[in-house]
Protein backbone atom coordinates (compact mmCIF):
# COMPACT_ATOMS: atom_id res chain seq x y z
CA UNK A 1 0.00 0.00 0.00
CA UNK A 2 2.92 2.14 0.46
CA UNK A 3 4.62 1.60 -2.46
CA UNK A 4 1.78 2.49 -4.31
CA UNK A 5 1.50 5.68 -2.47
CA UNK A 6 4.78 6.44 -3.27
CA UNK A 7 4.39 5.98 -6.66
CA UNK A 8 1.09 7.91 -7.54
CA UNK A 9 2.92 10.59 -5.49
CA UNK A 10 6.01 10.15 -7.93
CA UNK A 11 3.54 10.32 -11.10
CA UNK A 12 1.34 12.98 -10.12
CA UNK A 13 4.38 15.55 -8.87
CA UNK A 14 6.44 14.44 -12.00
CA UNK A 15 3.06 15.28 -14.25
CA UNK A 16 2.98 18.53 -12.56
CA UNK A 17 6.74 19.34 -12.91
CA UNK A 18 6.20 18.64 -16.74
CA UNK A 19 3.41 20.45 -17.28
CA UNK A 20 4.09 23.12 -15.63
CA UNK A 21 7.66 23.21 -17.46
CA UNK A 22 5.54 22.82 -20.98
CA UNK A 23 3.04 25.65 -20.05
CA UNK A 24 6.01 27.86 -19.08
CA UNK A 25 8.02 27.37 -22.02
CA UNK A 26 5.31 27.97 -24.11
CA UNK A 27 4.30 30.86 -22.83
CA UNK A 28 8.16 32.01 -22.33
CA UNK A 29 9.25 31.29 -26.06
CA UNK A 30 7.23 33.97 -28.27
CA UNK A 31 7.29 36.71 -25.83
CA UNK A 32 11.11 37.96 -25.60
CA UNK A 33 10.06 38.27 -29.69
CA UNK A 34 7.04 40.24 -29.11
CA UNK A 35 8.35 42.08 -26.85
CA UNK A 36 11.27 43.45 -28.15
CA UNK A 37 9.23 44.25 -31.77
CA UNK A 38 6.21 46.03 -29.43
CA UNK A 39 9.26 48.26 -28.13
CA UNK A 40 10.66 49.09 -31.30
CA UNK A 41 7.51 50.24 -32.47
CA UNK A 42 6.67 51.87 -29.30
CA UNK A 43 9.72 53.85 -29.73
CA UNK A 44 9.07 54.70 -33.52
CA UNK A 45 5.55 55.96 -32.40
CA UNK A 46 6.71 58.10 -30.06
CA UNK A 47 9.59 59.50 -32.62
CA UNK A 48 7.25 60.61 -35.20
CA UNK A 49 4.16 61.18 -33.76
CA UNK A 50 4.03 65.02 -32.92
CA UNK A 51 5.70 65.46 -36.75
CA UNK A 52 2.50 63.54 -37.88
CA UNK A 53 -0.01 65.39 -35.87
CA UNK A 54 1.77 68.48 -37.24
CA UNK A 55 0.99 66.98 -40.71
CA UNK A 56 -2.15 66.67 -40.01
CA UNK A 57 -2.45 70.14 -38.45
CA UNK A 58 -1.12 71.88 -41.55
CA UNK A 59 -3.67 69.53 -43.70
CA UNK A 60 -6.43 70.16 -41.80
CA UNK A 61 -5.35 74.06 -41.95
CA UNK A 62 -4.46 74.14 -45.77
CA UNK A 63 -8.69 72.58 -45.99
CA UNK A 64 -9.86 75.44 -43.25
CA UNK A 65 -11.48 72.91 -41.38
CA UNK A 66 -10.97 72.94 -37.49
CA UNK A 67 -11.26 69.88 -34.95
CA UNK A 68 -8.81 67.28 -33.30
CA UNK A 69 -6.18 64.62 -34.34
CA UNK A 70 -5.40 61.72 -32.96
CA UNK A 71 -2.68 59.23 -33.06
CA UNK A 72 -2.32 56.06 -31.55
CA UNK A 73 0.03 52.71 -31.72
CA UNK A 74 -1.50 49.61 -30.86
CA UNK A 75 1.23 46.37 -30.14
CA UNK A 76 -1.68 43.83 -29.42
CA UNK A 77 -4.32 41.79 -31.87
CA UNK A 78 -6.85 42.09 -30.32
CA UNK A 79 -6.39 45.34 -28.71
CA UNK A 80 -5.38 44.82 -25.04
CA UNK A 81 -3.48 48.17 -24.87
CA UNK A 82 -2.44 51.53 -26.87
CA UNK A 83 -0.52 54.53 -26.54
CA UNK A 84 -1.93 57.64 -28.22
CA UNK A 85 -1.26 61.47 -28.68
CA UNK A 86 -3.62 64.29 -29.67
CA UNK A 87 -3.48 67.59 -30.54
CA UNK A 88 -6.16 70.28 -31.12
CA UNK A 89 -6.44 72.20 -34.72
CA UNK A 90 -7.98 75.02 -33.61
CA UNK A 91 -11.10 74.02 -32.15
CA UNK A 92 -11.87 70.95 -29.56
CA UNK A 93 -15.50 71.25 -29.51
CA UNK A 94 -18.11 72.80 -31.98
CA UNK A 95 -21.86 74.13 -30.71
CA UNK A 96 -23.13 70.63 -31.43
CA UNK A 97 -20.33 68.13 -31.24
CA UNK A 98 -17.10 66.82 -29.34
CA UNK A 99 -14.32 66.30 -31.67
CA UNK A 100 -12.14 64.29 -29.07
CA UNK A 101 -14.99 62.20 -28.55
CA UNK A 102 -15.86 61.64 -31.78
CA UNK A 103 -12.12 61.27 -32.97
CA UNK A 104 -11.63 58.14 -30.31
CA UNK A 105 -14.97 56.81 -31.62
CA UNK A 106 -13.29 56.80 -34.41
CA UNK A 107 -10.33 55.26 -33.21
CA UNK A 108 -12.20 52.81 -30.71
CA UNK A 109 -14.05 51.26 -34.07
CA UNK A 110 -10.53 50.62 -35.37
CA UNK A 111 -9.07 49.18 -32.45
CA UNK A 112 -12.09 46.72 -32.52
CA UNK A 113 -12.09 45.73 -36.32
CA UNK A 114 -8.19 46.81 -37.60
CA UNK A 115 -10.25 48.45 -40.33
CA UNK A 116 -10.80 52.22 -41.38
CA UNK A 117 -13.42 53.52 -39.52
CA UNK A 118 -16.55 53.82 -40.96
CA UNK A 119 -16.19 51.16 -43.36
CA UNK A 120 -16.79 48.01 -41.49
CA UNK A 121 -19.99 45.91 -42.12
CA UNK A 122 -20.51 45.65 -38.50
CA UNK A 123 -23.08 47.61 -36.98
CA UNK A 124 -21.67 50.04 -34.60
CA UNK A 125 -21.43 49.19 -31.28
CA UNK A 126 -22.54 51.44 -28.61
CA UNK A 127 -20.51 54.27 -28.11
CA UNK A 128 -19.47 53.91 -31.84
CA UNK A 129 -20.39 56.27 -34.75
CA UNK A 130 -19.41 53.93 -37.65
CA UNK A 131 -18.16 57.78 -38.89
CA UNK A 132 -15.36 58.04 -41.67
CA UNK A 133 -12.17 59.50 -40.69
CA UNK A 134 -9.97 57.17 -39.26
CA UNK A 135 -7.31 55.05 -41.02
CA UNK A 136 -5.32 52.33 -39.43
CA UNK A 137 -2.47 50.68 -40.82
CA UNK A 138 -0.58 46.98 -40.05
CA UNK A 139 2.84 47.16 -39.16
CA UNK A 140 5.78 44.49 -37.84
CA UNK A 141 5.34 45.55 -34.73
CA UNK A 142 1.13 46.20 -34.45
CA UNK A 143 -0.61 48.53 -36.11
CA UNK A 144 -1.13 52.77 -35.99
CA UNK A 145 -3.88 54.38 -36.71
CA UNK A 146 -4.53 58.34 -36.95
CA UNK A 147 -7.86 60.07 -36.87
CA UNK A 148 -9.26 63.33 -37.29
CA UNK A 149 -12.70 64.78 -36.42
CA UNK A 150 -14.20 68.15 -37.30
CA UNK A 151 -14.99 67.99 -40.98
CA UNK A 152 -16.92 65.87 -43.70
CA UNK A 153 -15.86 62.43 -43.19
CA UNK A 154 -14.15 62.33 -46.40
CA UNK A 155 -12.02 65.75 -45.52
CA UNK A 156 -11.22 63.71 -42.27
CA UNK A 157 -9.83 60.69 -43.93
CA UNK A 158 -7.60 62.86 -46.43
CA UNK A 159 -6.42 64.18 -43.09
CA UNK A 160 -6.26 61.22 -41.49
CA UNK A 161 -4.22 59.69 -44.30
CA UNK A 162 -1.57 62.26 -44.55
CA UNK A 163 -0.93 61.78 -40.60
CA UNK A 164 -0.65 57.72 -40.74
CA UNK A 165 2.49 58.34 -43.84
CA UNK A 166 4.77 59.58 -41.05
CA UNK A 167 4.16 56.97 -38.58
CA UNK A 168 4.32 54.33 -41.07
CA UNK A 169 8.22 54.70 -41.09
CA UNK A 170 9.94 52.58 -38.45
CA UNK A 171 13.46 52.64 -38.58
Amino acid sequence: MMKKTHLILALTLTATLLFSTIVDTEAKSPRPHMEEDSKKGEESFIKHADESLAIMEQAALKMEVKGVAVVAYIPDNPAKSWISKMKVVSALTSENASFLAIAYSKASEMADTFQDSGTTDRKPLSGEFGYQGGVIKKTDSGHILAVFSGATGEQDTAIAREGIERLTVEK
